[in-house]
């Protein structure tokens, strides 16, 4: 009878444990004081530690500053390296005063060695100044919405009080850079050739990632930092079977394996459901509207098995107006959008675009036959 009983309780407890819902972020676990594992191309997130908190940042900072250098469009331009450049602290990849180097050499030192000295080197060059590339940060920080941060320097260095940001914002400010390809190429390099014709050696720079160049096959990029007041900071990209992650960690003493739990995690329990297929839309009820109607873009989302049935999806379309009616020209090109809902939750909107019938204009044969029946009179309808 006793054992009868165990085996009931037995069941009803595993039963129990069935019935409780899994929580994709209970099953992770980080050491770090700020945490977040984004979805790149949805936004989605998929676990969060404060990740709104204010911190210092350290090099993680020059994500930020190799934009700016990339968006400037002068990478081809020669930068001469001031003595303020070569006199930054910290990690350096050595430059010396006066030397001329492309500037995407310096982004090259900057995002692989974290040179602080290419840096500074950097900003002098596109903002003209520390200052005036530290407003530069500040704007594009704004732009992207990092509303929980604010830069003074291009390095990430501990010489100023109100320079920090979020794990969040750090995972914004990746996913806008990762829509870059020559971001996603710098990023991505382990290991890049620095060849200066006016000196008598090359420079040879191997990526600091070691979740890039030995520790995680799946790893597409990222970032390292360290100061003594940051602690470890870390911000990492992966992909693996259409699913792209961005993961950030501030003050992480174990940060490679808590990337790498993050990256894993997710990608034994999320896939991407395609939630619009872009092209024609074909349940529209509008006699006005139907067969006319397409998106040029679709949507994915990444899920677990669990999430399957938690989308919605809502056509919000423009009244028809008369006018269009008796002239479709006058149509607008957007006429509404596509409401995605997940969870209750509006995730994304995307422009519906009216199908424009083309005017077919007179061929060139049509056009000689119009001015000889006009010239000889004769109807061109007999």
């Amino acid at each position: 009878m006793k054992l009868f009983k165990v085996i009931i309780l037995s069941v009803i407890t595993s039963l129990l444990i069935l019935a409780i819902p899994q929580n994709t972020s209970a099953a992770m676990y980080v050491s770090a004081s700020s945490a977040v594992l984004m979805e790149q191309d949805s936004g989605r997130i998929i676990y969060e530690k404060d990740a709104n908190t204010k911190r210092r940042i350290a090099s993680i900072t020059k994500i930020m500053t190799a934009v700016l250098a990339i968006e400037s469009g002068k990478l081809k331009e020669k930068v001469t390296v001031s003595e303020n450049a070569v006199k930054a602290e910290g990690s350096s990849v050595y430059l010396k005063p006066g030397e001329k180097i492309a500037l995407e050499d310096l982004v090259y030192g900057l995002m692989l060695r974290s040179g602080n000295d290419a840096a500074v080197a950097i900003a002098e060059a596109v903002g003209g100044s520390l200052d005036g590339f530290v407003y530069m940060m500040n704007q594009k920080a704004e732009e992207i919405g990092m509303a929980n941060t604010n830069f003074a320097n291009p390095h990430g260095l501990d010489d100023h009080e109100n320079h920090y940001s979020t794990a969040y914002d750090m995972a914004l400010l990746t996913r806008y850079a990762m829509n870059n390809d020559t971001y996603k190429k710098i990023a991505s390099t382990k290991t890049y050739r620095q060849d200066n014709p006016t000196e008598a050696w090359d420079r040879v720079w191997k990526n600091k990632n070691k979740l890039l160049t030995s520790l995680y096959e799946y790893s597409t990029g990222g970032k390292t930092g360290y100061t003594k007041r940051a602690k470890r900071t870390l911000v990492s990209t992966a992909e693996k079977d259409g699913l792209s992650l961005i993961a950030v960690t501030l003050n992480d003493p174990d940060d490679w394996d808590d990337h790498i739990n993050m990256f894993e995690t997710a990608f034994k329990k999320y896939t991407m459901e395609t939630v619009m297929e872009k092209g024609d839309l074909k349940d529209v009820d509008s006699k006005f509207y139907k067969k006319k109607l397409y998106i040029k873009q679709g949507y994915n989302y990444p899920i677990t098995e669990d999430e399957q049935n938690l989308f919605s999806v809502e056509y919000k379309l423009a009244p028809v107006k008369k006018t269009w009616k008796k002239d479709a020209s006058k149509v607008p090109n957007i006429v509404g959008e596509v409401e995605i809902s997940f969870d209750q939750k509006i995730v994304d909107t995307i422009p519906i675009y009216y199908k424009h019938t083309e005017k077919k204009g007179k061929s060139f044969i049509d056009y000689f036959k119009s001015i000889f029946f006009a010239i000889s009179g004769v109807d061109g309808n007999g």
